[in-house]
């Protein structure tokens, strides 16, 4: 089990560098590193072009090779990751026993947090598509089609690669439908039964789309979609799962404050509620009542006599009096 590093800070300017680096409730948006190694193909390179493109202006473009080998030795990707303030990493690569290679890296404090390997098998790129294209800094909507992203492990992981790669954080409030420009739909092949390795997993299908409202006759506008590219289909290669312990402190969440848990943000305190009004209503547990023991009028065909019969003539006088 790998020790996470630890650092005491010299100075307060340290500190606060150090505290600026600690877990926010809302995190900035990740800059991704886009670098080819020793020998890479022109499918290598044209894919990474047009995914810088969807992910500029949080990018940024090696145009140099470099030695990088990411599963052999990763201490290149982390120099670049602390140099560059970044947290994502994709190392093109081209060799005969694995053609067309792309391999996406998560990195946390300074170090590989996990890795996948993904095969470039089609390819038409942004520019074979004559159609127009989003914005720059747009956030896509992002769409997921197969069962396997939320079954399969190596899928799952695969999801939550191109979720911090191009969603970023997780939006407080929806978007405006009319701020959409485009939409990712990464489409999963089923598994077929026979398959028991990674070596055989289905095909990862990447398109990307313009959105266009167009007039429905209603409230709700009709959304047209228009292939805007790249079109890529990938295959899963190999796979590098994070630590546990580090997995566990990169989900690590920042303290509340008190206010903000009482107003609904975070984990919530137990029996403790807000309601549409902004009020916060609390539940109160109690005892079960022994409604024997308690204590009504005083009224005599109320009371009990010590042997727990009551006194029935009492209770007739008084029922006649009352009708009088």
């Amino acid at each position: 089990m790998s020790m996470l590093r630890t650092i005491k800070p010299k100075n307060a300017r340290v500190k606060r560098a150090l505290d600026r680096r600690e877990p926010q409730i809302v995190e900035n948006e990740k800059t991704a590193i886009f670098v080819r190694g020793q020998t890479s193909s022109d499918k290598v390179r044209t894919v990474m072009k047009d995914l810088y493109a969807l992910k500029r202006p949080e990018a940024i473009n090696f145009s140099r090779k470099n030695d990088i080998h990411p599963f052999e030795d990763a201490s290149s990707l982390e120099f670049f990751a602390n140099k560059n303030d970044a947290s994502l990493m994709v190392t093109g690569l081209h060799s005969k026993k694995r053609p067309h290679d792309l391999v996406f890296t998560r990195m946390f404090d300074g170090r590989v947090l996990d890795m996948i390997e993904l095969g470039v098998e089609e390819l038409r790129s942004m520019a074979e598509f004559s159609t127009p294209k989003s914005s720059l800094s747009a956030r896509p909507m992002m769409v997921f089609h197969s069962d396997l992203f939320d079954t399969h492990p190596t899928y799952i992981q695969l999801k939550s690669h191109l979720l911090d790669f191009y969603n970023g954080h997780p939006l407080t409030d929806l978007p405006l439908l009319n701020t959409l420009e485009h939409v990712i739909s990464i489409t999963a092949g089923p598994l077929s039964q026979s398959d028991d390795a990674t070596t055989a997993l289905p095909l990862v299908h990447f398109r990307v789309y313009t959105a266009k409202l167009l007039a429905s006759g209603s409230r709700v506008p009709r959304l047209q979609l228009t292939e805007m590219g790249p079109s890529i289909d990938f295959s899963v290669r190999r796979v590098q799962s994070a630590d546990e312990e580090m997995m566990k402190m990169a989900l690590k969440r920042p303290k509340l404050a008190k206010s903000d848990v009482e107003k609904g943000l975070g984990k919530k305190r137990k029996n403790i509620e807000t309601d549409e009004m902004g009020d916060k209503v609390g539940r109160i547990h109690l005892k079960k009542q022994d409604l024997a023991k308690m204590q009504g009028r005083k009224m005599k065909g109320l009371k009990v006599k010590k042997g727990g019969a009551a006194k029935t003539k009492d209770a007739g006088a008084d029922e006649a009096m009352t009708e009088d």
